[in-house]
């Protein structure tokens, strides 16, 4: 069951998740120094150690509660993504994961923004634009409170604060997910121009390596709606995006 489950999942979450999980194991195992994959700016211009732009969005800690909730997050919200507004958009999904990296990169340049491990950022990024592409599903917390999942980062950001942690990765993620989601929905909706349109050599990377579906057609009408998906709780918003 577990591996039909794994299988299933649409490639760019499976692969988001499945790094981080590798990387956790590997640290608890005393495989490599956390120190050594962090942000630092300073070996990365001083002694090209380039590979810390990367390695630090797959470091969500150690094993504990707070993993496993982002890893769950990026299993439930993620796939949702990309199963639901990006489904056979794996390019335009794959885009949205560079443009926040890059997003959080420069403001993580920001000394009072600076955090060494940008993960749990992505994460909240993922699920900003969750919450924005499904803004009336029914969130249930605990079973006490119901509320619209429009205000779902936010009441996520608030527990952590409460449970002790850090304010400024969830608050990160959160700005980068409403830059994305501004410049791609909410700036075209208004009448201006879609101005971070797929590059098209992100679209050859997934043609040439055969990632995730073929894409949909680039005729379809814009204002199309996304089915909302299934996750135990009742649904009742239905979003709308602009096609490419």
């Amino acid at each position: 069951m577990i591996a039909r489950y794994y299988k299933s999942l649409p490639p760019i979450s499976k692969a988001f998740g499945t790094l981080c999980l590798l990387m956790t194991t590997a640290y608890q195992f005393k495989l490599y120094d956390p120190q050594n994959i962090a942000l630092l700016y300073k070996p990365v211009f001083t002694h090209f150690q380039v590979w810390r732009l990367i390695t630090n969005f797959f470091f969500l800690g150690n094993f504990s509660i707070n993993f496993g909730i982002r890893l769950l997050m990026i299993a439930r919200y993620g796939v949702q993504l990309e199963k639901g507004p990006f489904d056979r958009r794996t390019a335009d999904f794959l885009w949205m994961m560079i443009f926040g990296s890059f997003s959080l990169l420069v403001l993580s340049a920001i000394p009072i923004f600076w955090s060494p491990f940008l993960g749990i950022s992505l994460v909240f990024m993922l699920l900003y634009v969750w919450s924005r592409e499904f803004p009336n599903a029914q969130i249930n917390i605990y079973g006490l409170v119901t509320f619209k999942a429009f205000y779902l980062p936010w009441t996520m950001l608030a527990m952590d604060v409460i449970f002790g942690s850090p304010l400024m990765p969830d608050l990160l993620g959160i700005i980068a997910g409403h830059l994305y989601y501004f410049l791609t929905v909410l700036h075209p909706l208004a009448g201006g121009k879609n101005i971070l349109e797929t590059p098209m050599w992100v679209h050859k990377i997934v043609a040439r390596w055969q990632i995730g579906a073929q894409p949909i057609s680039r005729a379809q009408p814009a204002g199309r709606a996304q089915p909302e998906p299934t996750t135990g709780t009742t649904f009742r918003g239905r979003s709308y995006r602009l096609s490419d």
